[in-house]
């Protein structure tokens, strides 16, 4: 049941995405990932993020078993460099790359990561991803953030 589409306001989360591995990654609370979708298979999701403008993203969702931390969505997309702690991230879920693995060194999980950035843009690129982009639901939030309401 792709796309899946959900928001919500970026909180916390682990602190490893930017530090550790050089991809800032966006947080949402429990209550979003609580109640994500039953279709949405755990593991490397790819698609479409906002916060004002629409860019390519990937997510992971579920337990990350390098990590071995609790149930999260931890979107990265593929522009946003600084914090945006607060604001609201919209999110298209388009397709599925694989499940988390777990990795026996942090260049290894690294690697893995860029591997899927790679593809996801990839993916992104085809006409039926593309229209995700200018979906309503973007339109709306972005309408809404540009008049301050």
């Amino acid at each position: 049941h792709l796309p899946y589409f959900c928001r919500g306001q970026v909180v916390h989360g682990f602190s490893h995405g930017s530090k550790q591995l050089g991809n800032p990654t966006a947080n949402f609370p429990e209550q979003v990932v609580d109640n994500l979708s039953a279709d949405i298979s755990t593991g490397i999701n790819y698609g479409w993020a906002s916060v004002g403008n629409v860019h390519k993203m990937v997510v992971s969702t579920g337990w990350n078993p390098y990590y071995k931390n609790t149930k999260s969505m931890e979107t990265h997309t593929h522009t946003f460099k600084e914090d945006f702690y607060g604001e609201i991230l919209n999110v298209a879920i388009v397709g599925y790359l694989g499940t988390e693995k777990n990795f026996d060194s942090l260049e290894s999980l690294i690697s893995a990561i860029q591997g899927d950035i790679e593809e996801s843009k990839k993916r992104l690129d085809l006409p039926e991803h593309l229209k995700i982009k200018e979906d309503n639901f973007f339109q709306v939030s972005k309408s809404k953030t540009m008049n301050g309401h």
